[in-house]
């Protein structure tokens, strides 16, 4: 559709251009104006405006102001048409496209709410595409949107409205995430979203170390300064560089794989009778290899023993190859 309007416009421009070279031409060649004197004719006979002839014109000279009016009357009709047309359709698009990604919001559950698509938002984004997880993000700039709209849900409007928020179907979401680059922001966005979903999990950024309590007493789950993050990690790789590459390559090598996981127990019950680590044997199975257990009070164990009872509500932290990833999702059908 686009295509066709291009094409349309084109035509119209060149037919357009052509009348007005025609005209001059024309009064050059017929009625001997100077250039001037022919491109002003041009000019008041196809706008049809009134004004009086430079100097009186003789029978040919008239015939071919009668031509060039008609013609001109089509050809500039036909430009408008095309240009209205042209609008409206580009309005009608928009709202069509608003719709779908309205519609495909209000199918979302248990998704993830990113408010702002800077630095910060830009990576959550990419990592959750990576995971196959649902995410919609909030964001004011229509410049960002524009650019991005056609692989990702946005919501266009301001945090700090809770229509805004609603839209983003925050009620049904189970994860938000508020990456904006100002804290008193990020402090709002947490208030609201926890009054509109008290079983929401929040995470935030902060930019300030006191920003961080007044968040989490606010109602987010986690908060986490980048900065601080960047610096240590920085610091980290002079103290022991190997150790920090080795941790960098278990998220980043293979691209959109990853050589961690998360899983729950339940999600290995559905399959096989396990009452403890040692009846997964993962090892065997997948190749992989449980690193951590997470308990249901969120006690963490790492290096679990094989021994160590596996309860309903309880995770596995696992380790191993992209493709030993995959093949515990293949294994155990995990989504």
């Amino acid at each position: 559709m686009i295509r066709l309007f291009r094409s349309k416009m084109a035509l119209a421009l060149t037919l357009m251009l052509s009348a007005l070279v025609f005209g001059v031409l024309g009064y050059k060649l017929i009625a001997g104006f100077s250039w001037v004197e022919a491109l002003y004719m041009t000019i008041i006979t196809v706008t049809t405006v009134g004004f009086s002839e430079v100097r009186p014109l003789d029978a040919d000279a008239q015939m071919f102001t009668v031509v060039l009016i008609v013609c001109s009357v089509f050809i500039f009709g036909f430009a408008i048409s095309v240009i209205t047309e042209y609008l409206l359709s580009r309005n009608s698009l928009q709202l069509l496209k608003k719709k779908k990604v309205k519609q495909k919001i209000n199918q979302l559950e248990n998704h993830v709410v990113i408010c702002g698509f800077g630095r910060n938002g830009q990576q959550a984004a990419e990592r959750l595409t990576a995971y196959n997880r649902p995410f919609v993000v909030i964001e004011k700039d229509k410049e960002i949107i524009e650019n991005f709209e056609d692989e990702i849900l946005f919501v266009e409007g301001d945090v700090n409205e809770d229509e805004v928020l609603l839209e983003s179907g925050i009620k049904r979401a189970q994860y938000l995430v508020t990456a904006l680059p100002d804290d008193a922001l990020n402090l709002f966005v947490v208030l609201s979203a926890r009054q509109m979903n008290s079983n929401l999990f929040i995470i935030s950024r902060a930019s300030q170390v006191t920003s961080v309590k007044k968040l989490q007493f606010a109602g987010a789950n986690k908060v986490i300064m980048p900065d601080k993050i960047g610096g240590d990690h920085m610091a980290a790789l002079v103290v022991m560089p190997d150790l920090i590459t080795f941790m960098d390559r278990l998220s980043t090598e293979g691209g959109d794989t990853t050589n961690l996981e998360e899983v729950e127990i339940e999600d290995f019950k559905e399959k096989i009778d396990c009452q403890s680590i040692r009846d997964l044997d993962l090892r065997k199975r997948t190749g992989c290899t449980i690193i951590g257990y997470i308990h249901p009070n969120g006690k963490y164990v790492i290096n679990p023993e094989p021994e160590l009872p596996l309860e309903p509500r309880g995770k596995v932290i696992v380790l191993g190859r992209p493709e030993q990833i995959q093949k515990l999702h293949q294994v155990f059908r995990l989504e």
